[in-house]
C-alpha cells in the first residue's frame, strides 16, 4: 500500500519498513525491538535526532533504538538517573537540596544540603538508594509535557527553584518542555527514559561529604563500573565549586545575570587572576625543587590548553630565575609510513608509538647528562623527520618543559631518573551547571574549544572535528587518563565565563551540520545546552588567556 497524507513510512533500524499513521509515538514503532533487546530501550534516533519514546512521528522517518550500549542512549540514561535522584530526594527529604556537581570516574559526584549544612550520612545514602529502587520497581511513567511559559514560571516560583528560574529568565519560548513523574516535575534538558523501570542499573557510593551516583560500565553494560577514587581531581573540582559558591556563580543563569548587568569584565579579571595565582604557585613548587628537578612534563587531553599553559608556566619559571627550554615531542614522530594503525586499518595518531621512543629517550639521556644533541624537525607535509642542524643543550640551572598528550606515560621518558621529573596534569574541569541537577560535561566543553580552534586555525569544519572526536576520545581513554594519577600536581584550565565567549563562534559551525549527517544528534545536543547561555564579546579576554589558544589573538606564538 502506498503511503497517503495520513500515513508515513517508518524505517526501523534499516530492516523493517512500516506505514504508520501520522503522530504515531516512537514507542509503538519500536515495540518489537524492545522485546528483542536485553537492555531497556531508552529513546531513539529519528532522522539522526535523539528523541524520547513518546515523540510523535510526523514525517517519513529512519528510526534506530537507543540503549545503554549507544553513546546517545548513555546520555539519556545519565539525564534520567539525575531526574530520578532529584525526585527521590524531593520526596524522601523535602527540606533538602541535591546538587549534581561533576563527573567522578564513571559516576556523578552529588552534594546534599539539609538545614543549610552540606553533608549526608551513610544511613541517609542507604535509605535514599533503597527508595530509588522502590521507584524503579513501581515502573512509574515519566511523561513529557509542554506548558505555556507563564505556567512553568509559576510552578518553579512556587517550589522556589531559583536555579531554573534564573535559567528561564534569559529565555522567552512560548512553550516549555517539562518532564513529570508522579507529582515531581523538572524542566527538560533533553530526552528522558519512558519510565522509572528502565533505570535499574546504579549504585550510591558514600564519598564524603557527599556521594557518587555510579553508573554501569559504559563499555560493558549493564555490568556495574568499579568505583575508582580520584582524590586529586576531586580536590580541584571541590576547590572550584567552592570558588563558584563564594562568587555566586554556580549555574549558567548566574553567568547570564553577570553578562546582562555588564559585570562580565570584572568577572573575567577575577577568573584570569585565579589562573595566574595557580600558575605562580606551581612555579613556586617547582622552584623549591630546582636542586633535583630538571624535567617538567605536562600532559592532558585534547583542547585542555596544554600549549598556552606551558608558555605561561615558562614565564613564571623565568621570574624564579630559571631558564626553561621547551622540547617538542611532535618533532620525534616516526615517519608517516611507520605510524601504527588501529583496528580499522587507519593510522592511529593517538598511539604512543607514533613517537620514536628509542631516539627520544637517547636524546633525553644525553641532555640530562649535559651533552648536546641535534634535534630533528618533523615535516608534516612530507610525513618525514628531517635534520636542519638545530642543536640543543641544557645548561646547568636550566629546566626543560615537555608538553604533549603522552608526557605522563612512563614509556615516553623511561630513561630519565624519576627524581629529575616533575609531572603536571591539565584538564578543563568546568564547575558550572545548567541548573543544580544538570551538569555541563567537561568533554563537551573541550569539544567546543576544539571545534572553534580547528575552524580558526586548521580550516576544519565542525563536522570534520566531530567525526574525528570518537578516535580522539578513544586515544584519551587509552593513553592519557590511565596516567593522570602519576601527576605531582594538577591544573584546571576551565574558565567559568568561556562558554559565553565560545557560543557565538561555535553556533554557526554547528548549524552547518544537517539532519542527514550522523553527527547531527551530537550537534543538536550541544546547540540545546548552549541555548542556556547568552553570548558575550571576547574583547575583555586577556591576550595571554588560555582561551586565546582557541579564540585567536593570543600574545603567544604557536
Amino acid at each position: 500500500m502506498e503511503p497517503t497524507c495520513d500515513f508515513i513510512r517508518a524505517n526501523l533500524s534499516g530492516r523493517t519498513v512500516r506505514n504508520v499513521p501520522v503522530g504515531t509515538p516512537v514507542r509503538d514503532v519500536c515495540s518489537d525491538r524492545q522485546a528483542e533487546s536485553p537492555l531497556a530501550v531508552l529513546g531513539a534516533l529519528v532522522n539522526n535526532d535523539v528523541v524520547s519514546l513518546s515523540y510523535p512521528l510526523e514525517v517519513d522517518s529512519d528510526v534506530d533504538i537507543l540503549t545503554l550500549a549507544d553513546q546517545h542512549g548513555w546520555h539519556i540514561y545519565r539525564y534520567s538517573m539525575s531526574f530520578l535522584l532529584s525526585k527521590a530526594v524531593s520526596e524522601l527529604y523535602p527540606a533538602a537540596k541535591i546538587y549534581v556537581e561533576h563527573s567522578l570516574g564513571s559516576g556523578f559526584y552529588c552534594n546534599f544540603q539539609s538545614n543549610g549544612a552540606h553533608g549526608i550520612t551513610p544511613e541517609q545514602i542507604e535509605k535514599l538508594a533503597a527508595y530509588m529502587r522502590e521507584l524503579v520497581a513501581q515502573d512509574i511513567p515519566i511523561l513529557r509535557r509542554k506548558v505555556i511559559f507563564s505556567k512553568a514560571l509559576e510552578y518553579f516560583e512556587e517550589h522556589q527553584q531559583r536555579d531554573i528560574l534564573n535559567l528561564l529568565r534569559f529565555k522567552n519560548p512560548p512553550k516549555i518542555v517539562l518532564y513529570k513523574c508522579g507529582d515531581f516535575i523538572d524542566v527538560s534538558h533533553g530526552p528522558l527514559a519512558d519510565s522509572t523501570g528502565a533505570l535499574s542499573y546504579f549504585s550510591l557510593i558514600p564519598y564524603a561529604p557527599g556521594f557518587v551516583l555510579q553508573f554501569p560500565d559504559r563499555e560493558n553494560p549493564p555490568d556495574p563500573a568499579p568505583f575508582e577514587p580520584q582524590p586529586q581531581l576531586f580536590q580541584i573540582y571541590s576547590e572550584y565549586k567552592n570558588w563558584g559558591r563564594v562568587l555566586g556563580v554556580r549555574t549558567a543563569g548566574d553567568l547570564n545575570e553577570i553578562i546582562a548587568e555588564n559585570r562580565i569584565q570584572d568577572f573575567i579579571m577575577i577568573a584570569e587572576a585565579l589562573h595566574e595565582k595557580k600558575l605562580a604557585k606551581i612555579a613556586d613548587i617547582i622552584s623549591e625543587q630546582r636542586d633535583h628537578v630538571k624535567w617538567v612534563l605536562i600532559a592532558g587531553p585534547s583542547s585542555s590548553g596544554k600549549t598556552t599553559f606551558a608558555k605561561r608556566l615558562s614565564v613564571q619559571l623565568r621570574v624564579m630565575g630559571l631558564r626553561p627550554v621547551t622540547i617538542s615531542v611532535d618533532n620525534y614522530f616516526v615517519n608517516r609510513d611507520d605510524t601504527p594503525c588501529g583496528d580499522d586499518g587507519e593510522f592511529d595518531f593517538e598511539h604512543i608509538e607514533t613517537i620514536d621512543l628509542d631516539l627520544f629517550n637517547t636524546h633525553l639521556k644525553m641532555l640530562d647528562e649535559g651533552k648536546e644533541v641535534e634535534v630533528p624537525v618533523f615535516n608534516f607535509s612530507t610525513g618525514k623527520r628531517e635534520y636542519h642542524g638545530e642543536t640543543l643543550r641544557i645548561e646547568k640551572g636550566q629546566m626543560a618543559l615537555i608538553e604533549g598528550i603522552h608526557s605522563l606515560n612512563p614509556r615516553l621518558t623511561a630513561i630519565l631518573p624519576a627524581e629529575h621529573k616533575f609531572r603536571i596534569y591539565i584538564s578543563a574541569l568546568t564547575q558550572l551547571n545548567l541548573d543544580f541537577s544538570t551538569r555541563i560535561s567537561t568533554t563537551d566543553n573541550r569539544l567546543i574549544r576544539r571545534m572553534v580552534r580547528d575552524h580558526q586555525f586548521r580550516g576544519h569544519s565542525a563536522l570534520r572535528t566531530l567525526r574525528m572526536w570518537p578516535s580522539v576520545r578513544a586515544g584519551e581513554k587509552r593513553w592519557i587518563f590511565p596516567f593522570q594519577a602519576e601527576a605531582d600536581i594538577a591544573f584546571n584550565s576551565a574558565l567559568d565565563y568561556e562558554l559565553a565567549m565560545l557560543k557565538p563562534r561555535v553556533e554557526p559551525l554547528l548549524a552547518e551540520i544537517k539532519p542527514y549527517d550522523p553527527e547531527y544528534a551530537t550537534a543538536r545536543r550541544m546547540q540545546d545546552f548552549l541555548s542556556g547561555f547568552i553570548s558575550a564579546p571576547a574583547d575583555y579576554v586577556p591576550a595571554k588567556s588560555i582561551l586565546r589558544e582557541f579564540l585567536g589573538q593570543s600574545s603567544f606564538r604557536y
